[in-house]
């Protein structure tokens, strides 16, 4: 335990956050999360609280916008990682304050999970939403602060279990909506590390013909052209606009994979953490058959 990082979670108990808290106990860093004490007294938080609580996390007691709560948790740790939402992303600006403050942080990881956001090409409001996140980059790199971005792409249980269909509750086993003709493939100090291990880097035809397969079933496939996803944008109220702007920006203009990973600014995880065996999509499409 003594090699181990004390690692410090400024975020909501959400859908990210709470895997990535359990992953860390798990390992056996000490884990602390900053929350308001009003969460800890949610009923609706309360089976995650205590399954944390079983895991020996260590809840600290404190606000994002509470600056002395911030820097008194951060100089607690060695390690502080951002798991805020999209209401919360500009806000980070916060936390890099109090741990210039602190003084005392190895590595921070601001609240990314997504896209590389400068490496993107989306269209509004996504757009906003990937820029916001770019300035927290630039901001952490101008206080000199030492720093890991993490682009892990899709999260499979986003886009999987539906394979993409908005409004499905599982996967078409009789039609399938499929943006643009040609879908661009996805899934899947100074560091950054990219989520795209190379058995989950498939088109979306690709993914299609591989459900296919699990069914025994051809699907009709129903391709819309980019013209109507960006159409469909426009008229979207939030948030489903700020995800069809994500979904254009991966399956249109193929930003998960239309780079290379070069050794001056990243690295593929799976060259990382060779020995970490990831679920393949092959293997986590068989749930649902």
């Amino acid at each position: 335990m003594a090699s181990k990082s004390k690692i410090l979670f400024i975020g909501g108990i959400g859908y990210i956050g709470k895997f990535i808290f359990e992953a860390s106990a798990k390992a056996g860093h000490p884990t602390y999360i900053l929350v308001r004490e009003a969460t800890l007294s949610n009923s609706a938080k309360s089976k995650v609280i205590e399954n944390f609580k079983a895991l020996g996390v260590n809840f600290v007691l404190g606000d994002l916008y509470d600056h002395e709560s911030v820097v008194k948790a951060i100089k607690q740790v060695h390690v502080v990682i951002s798991t805020v939402g999209h209401a919360q992303l500009a806000d980070q600006g916060k936390i890099i304050a109090a741990i210039k403050e602190a003084g005392n942080v190895q590595r921070f990881f601001p609240s990314e999970f997504g896209n590389d956001v400068d490496r993107v090409h989306a269209v509004e409001p996504a757009k906003s939403v990937f820029e916001t996140k770019a300035k927290i980059r630039r901001a952490v790199e101008a206080e000199g602060i030492p720093y890991t971005y993490v682009s892990s792409n899709f999260f499979a249980g986003y886009f999987l279990p539906t394979l993409n269909q908005l409004g499905a509750s599982s996967p078409p086993r009789e039609k399938v909506v499929i943006w643009a003709m040609e879908i661009p493939k996805q899934f899947s100090t100074r560091k950054m590390t990219l989520g795209r291990p190379p058995a989950n880097t498939i088109s979306f035809n690709e993914l299609v013909s591989l459900w296919e397969k699990k069914i025994g079933k051809t699907l009709e496939r129903i391709y819309v052209p980019e013209e109507q996803l960006l159409k469909n944008i426009q008229e979207a109220a939030v948030p489903l606009n700020v995800m069809l702007g994500v979904r254009h920006s991966a399956f249109v203009k193929g930003d998960h994979t239309n780079f290379e990973i070069e050794p001056s600014f990243g690295v593929e995880t799976t060259a990382l953490y060779p020995d970490v065996k990831y679920t393949t999509v092959d293997d986590y499409l068989n749930r649902f058959v």
